[in-house]
This record gives C-alpha cells, structure tokens and sequence, in this order.
C-alpha cells in the first residue's frame, strides 16, 4: 500500500477534541462517488468548484488531468453514470429541490452538454444502459401522465425516442433484463399490496409471477444472465428477506441465502455476469456479509487488510479487472481506492472530508433498547468525547422515511452534536426496516401512537441507564424525525426541552391530501399503513395523530425549517403548527429556505440552519457552539 492511502486512512491522533467547524462537518465531501468508466480508463467524481458547488470531474487513470465538465451556478450535482461507450456521462438534476427531474448529458472531453428530457413538468429518472446498445438509454418519466412513469428508450446522441412499456396505472418500478429488455414490473395494488409481473418477450402479454399482500416485501434484483429466472428477496413464508433465485416459466424457488436476524441491508452486484456477489445483513448493529461468489469473498478478505473501516464496492470497470472500493466507519469518513485485482494493489483516489481527524471524532455504540409492549430496538449512541458519559444532555435524533433505519457508520449531524457535547441517541423504532416484516408491520396505523411510544421508551432508557439528564433532553429531526418532533413535544411535553423540526408534516389530512402525482399508485399502500384521509373511520386516528390539532399542548421552544419547494411536505405542513402554535403564545422560530426541496442540498442553506440549531440547543440544552458565522449566500428568510 502507498504511504498516500495511508495518509488518507490512518490520521495521526490529537491529544484533545476541538471544537469542530460546523462547514468541515456538514459542507460538501471533497471527493464523492468515483466511478469507473467501462473501458477502465477514466475515473470521474463529484467535487465542489471554488464557488463549492458541486461538480462533475474526470480524470485519466494514471494521469494529473482533472477536468471539470459541468458548470451548476448554485445547486450541485448529487449523481451520474457513464453511457456505455465511456465518451460521456448522464446525471439528474432538478430545478431548487422540487424533484421534476431532467436527465442531461455531458461529453468527457468535448464538454457539451444537453438536456435528454426537456419536456415541462415531468420526472425522468435514468433506469437503464447496455453494452449491447451504446448509443441509448432507457428513461422512466411521467411526462405522458404525471402520475405514472412509462418507460422511454433514448437515443442519447441524436435524441429518437421510443416507447418501451405503457404504465397501466399501478406499476411503480420497472426491471430490464441483460438483454435491454423491460420484463419485469413492480405493481402497487388496491389492497396495499404488491404484485410482481414478468413478461417472456416484448410481444407477449405481462403475467402475475407474484403477489403479495401489504404485509409481505418482495424486492427484486435483477434477472440471471439468460433471462430465465429473477433474483429477488421475499419475506413470503418468513420473517426476514429469503434471497431467491425463482424461475419466470416453472415458479420454482432456489434459496441462495438469509439471515434469521436481519433483511438484507446491502447488496453487491455482477453487472457483467448477472450474478449476486455478496449481501449484506446486520446483526448486532453491524454489517456482515455473505458472500455467494467465493471470490469476491475471497477478495473482501484481502481488501479488509487493506485499510481499517466497512469495505463496500463501489465501481468496476467492464472487464471487472479494476474495482473502486471504499473504507469508512464511525470515526472515519469515506476514502476511496483503485484497487488492481491481478497485482493485488491498491491506489488511492481521495477522501471525502480529509481534513477530518478521526481522532476528534466520536464512537458510535449500537446499543438494544427494550420498548413497553416488549419489542426490542437496535439504536446507536454516540457520546461526546473527553467527558465523563453520565448526566449528559440528550438530543433524541430521529430518522425519516419512516421506513428507513439508521445504520451504523460516519454521521455528520450526529457527529456535530456530539462535538457540542450532547450525547446522541439514534433508534429504530417500529417501521424501521431491515429487521424483518413483524417489526416492519408493528408500525402499521401507529404514526404517533406506539411508534411515538419507541421513542419515548428510549429517552426513559438512556435517562435509567444515567446517560441522560431527563431535564436535558432534545428531540430532532428529518421529514418522518421532523413529524416525531412535533408529535413528541406535544405528546410528552415533560420529556423534551426543546425541538428541531427540518420539513416534518403537521397534518396528516393534508399531508396525504397532497402527495406528489408521482406517488399516486402508492397511495393505497399509504392509506393503509397510515390512515386513508376519505375514510370516516380514520378520521379520529388521524386526527390524534396530527401534532397541529394538538399544538396547544406543546410548551417548549421550537425551531422549524422548510425548504419553499417541498413536493413531499408543502410550506404549509410547517405553517398550520407554526400557526397553531402562535395562536397558542407557544415559542416557534420559523425558517424558510426559497431555492430548497425536501431538505438542504446547498452546503450554504445547510451550515445556515445548523448554525441556527447550534444557537437553539445552546440556549435550551447548554451545548458548546461555534462564534464563526455561517457562510453568506443561504436563502434563509425567517418569518
């Protein structure tokens, strides 16, 4: 290994924990998401400009020639992919986070550039490219109808386009086979559940393969080299994900692998070969992985001597002879190498935030927490350095989705807290996923009521344990973790001193009200797992669940941010409690962002509500903060 990729990887300690620059946190990584083109000869990435907005870059393998091929004035670039003959790359974009997005195109050397999917109001999403056929791409947009996503083929040079399969109105993903075929699709049913539909060739007609009811998940990966089977995870006939291998024409199930203790959370795929590398499972809080190719087993275990940290691959070339893999954990953030499979060698390409020091960072301990109806909660703590872990402020931090999960690893905004001396507890409560359909479906007409509960057993838990000062606790979050805050202040008003709300609903009625078109052959599944609006059954539950019916309950301050362009939570989620809560002389400070979506992408917006929340936990929990001010340029308006 070079000196440099230790340098990278292995920071000398510091004898004390500085207060850490929240723009060093929380700003944009230095070098993200390095991907392979397929004839392995360059290597592009994403990196701020000096104005740090985010950029695509590309770089000869071997050589010093980094060149930036796109000019974003503000909002910077999250994502692309190579087209298959390695002259030009495809990225998303959408205009101030109101997620219509356009697929563009960008030559590698000329730096040409145009919009693939210049069609007003619509969504278009990259769903596939083939070696078979360079010169397309196939396209998913609703551009026909905005609530269904066709599937489009691109030529990406002269700009043909075709239409390669008619949404009927409930498919809400679609599946290619290694021939550049649609053949599979992913439909939503009226029930809440799902039905996944094969086809044997273009010309015949879709068939049910399976159906499975709003209680079971069925995820497909992918079809086998020859098109004759699709491998897949299925909770049919058991808890947690079984990874299958099912035959389109017999129906026939071979089991690959599964984990009593976990869904799969991570997946390593063989583009080339139509094969499942490896998947990932949790247990205990951390990643295991179960190799189903010996070799890349073999090679996990090599590239694990390399570095310290997770080991994930993240791009190959088409020959699979040169991987990009990366090494992070808590205390580390990503660092990237080229790793040369036949000499065993490993090159380093850049960090992610190399000015951090991992031994200022904080440890992550995944912790059980045991819930009042005898569930059990796999949660992280991170606990700020250099002080003694006892009677420390709290910051409850909640994850969005709601079915999504906090996993183990580097967390910036976790990190931040922590540094300000606050102890950081990160729960999965009931909904989270990953820890089987049971745990899954125990959240299921719950949206305030037992998952609040979770959340609320595990403040109890860390003040028992005498972690938590029960007079100092915060509670914190994103979308579904900004709801939670809402809920959790007016519900337990005597557990919480003060709250952080980032674009979190306060009304379920008008939240499903208003979900964006797109999502519209999900809404039955939302009806059932939340409340259907229409329903006069559902209208108690759905108001007890709606923190602005209940805002009058609420007594500790507040702190509210919304992006302006919101297609998920609209500005006037957080307006009725903002409105609720004044009509009340509660204590709210509402902060608005005009060029964000769901969430802060711009570094300047972000760093601007940190520095504000850093004010706010000051004042209500005694957190250390930073004096620096926030960077100019943030659309902040506080209103």
């Amino acid at each position: 290994m070079t000196s440099l990729l230790l340098t990278l990887l292995l920071a000398a300690p510091d004898a004390g924990t500085p207060l850490l620059p929240r723009a060093l946190l929380l700003g944009n990584a230095e070098f993200a998401s390095p991907q392979l083109s397929p004839d392995g000869s360059r290597l592009a990435y994403l990196k701020p400009d000096e104005k740090n907005v985010v950029q695509l870059w590309v770089r000869t393998l071997g050589l010093a020639d980094d060149a930036m091929l796109k000019a974003e004035p503000t909002r910077g670039l999250r994502s692309f992919r190579w087209t298959e003959d390695s002259s030009a790359l495809l990225f998303p974009q959408d205009a101030d986070g109101d997620e219509r997005f356009h697929v563009y195109v960008v030559d590698a050397v000329t730096k040409a550039q145009r919009d693939l999917t210049p069609w007003p109001k619509s969504r278009n999403e990259v769903l596939e490219t083939n070696v078979k056929a360079p010169d397309h791409v196939l396209v998913t947009s609703n551009r026909r109808d905005a609530r269904f996503f066709d599937v489009l083929r691109l030529n990406w040079r002269t700009g043909e386009l075709a239409t390669d399969a008619v949404n009927p109105g409930d498919v809400s993903q679609w599946f290619v086979d290694a021939d550049f075929k649609v053949r599979a699709a992913k439909a939503s049913l009226a029930n809440g559940g799902s039905e996944l539909r094969v086809r044997d060739t273009l010309k015949t007609p879709w068939r049910a393969l399976i159906t499975a009811s709003l209680e079971e998940n069925v995820r497909p990966f992918g079809f086998t080299l020859d098109g004759k089977s699709l491998l897949l995870a299925s909770t049919i006939s058991s808890d947690t994900d079984r990874v299958i291998e099912k035959s389109l024409k017999s129906g026939t199930e071979r089991l690959l692998t599964t984990n009593a203790k976990s869904d799969v959370t991570d997946v390593v795929w063989n583009r080339a070969s139509s094969q499942l590398r490896a998947i990932g499972f949790e247990v205990n809080g951390r990643r295991e992985w179960t190799a189903l190719d010996w070799a890349f087993g073999v090679e996990l275990d090599q590239l694990k001597a390399v570095a310290p940290g997770e080991v994930d691959l993240v791009s190959t070339d088409r020959t699979d002879l040169k991987w990009v893999v990366s090494f992070s954990s808590d205390t580390r953030p990503p660092v990237y190498a080229l790793w040369d499979r036949k000499a065993k060698q490993a090159t380093p390409l850049g960090a992610a935030f190399p000015k951090l020091d991992p031994a200022t960072l904080a440890s992550m301990t995944p912790v059980t927490i045991p819930t009042r109806d005898g569930l059990s909660l796999q949660a992280f703590l991170t606990l700020p350095n250099g002080v003694p872990a006892t009677k420390l402020p709290l910051v409850l931090l909640v994850h969005g989705g709601p079915w999504w999960r906090d996993r183990f690893g580097f967390h910036p905004q976790a990190q931040l807290l922590a540094n300000r001396g606050a102890a950081v507890l990160q729960v999965n409560y009931r909904g989270s996923t990953g820890y089987g359909k049971r745990f899954v479906n125990a959240s299921n007409r719950q949206w305030g009521l037992a998952m609040q509960d979770d959340l609320s057993d595990a403040v109890a838990w860390a003040v028992k344990e005498g972690v938590a000062d029960s007079s100092r606790v915060a509670i914190m979050g994103q979308s579904y973790g900004g709801y939670a805050t809402l809920m959790g202040l007016a519900k337990t008003p005597e557990q919480f001193r003060c709250g952080v709300d980032l674009v979190g609903p306060a009304n379920l009625f008008t939240l499903l009200a208003a979900i964006p078109p797109w999502w519209k052959s999900a809404e039955a599944t939302f009806f059932r797992r939340v409340g259907n609006p229409s329903d006069p059954k559902d209208k108690e539950l759905l108001t007890a669940a709606s923190p602005s019916f209940i805002a009058d309950r609420i007594t500790a301050p507040l702190l509210i941010g919304q992006g302006q362009n919101d297609p998920r939570v609209k500005p006037s989620e957080s307006e009725q409690i903002v409105s609720a809560m004044r009509g009340a002389n509660r204590t709210v400070t509402y902060v608005v962002y005009a060029d964000e979506g769901h969430g802060l992408a711009r570094p300047e917006n972000r760093i601007d509500f940190a520095a504000r929340t850093e004010q706010f936990l000051s004042t209500c929990l005694g957190l250390k903060k930073e004096t620096t001010a926030p960077p100019t340029g943030s659309s902040a308006v506080v209103r």
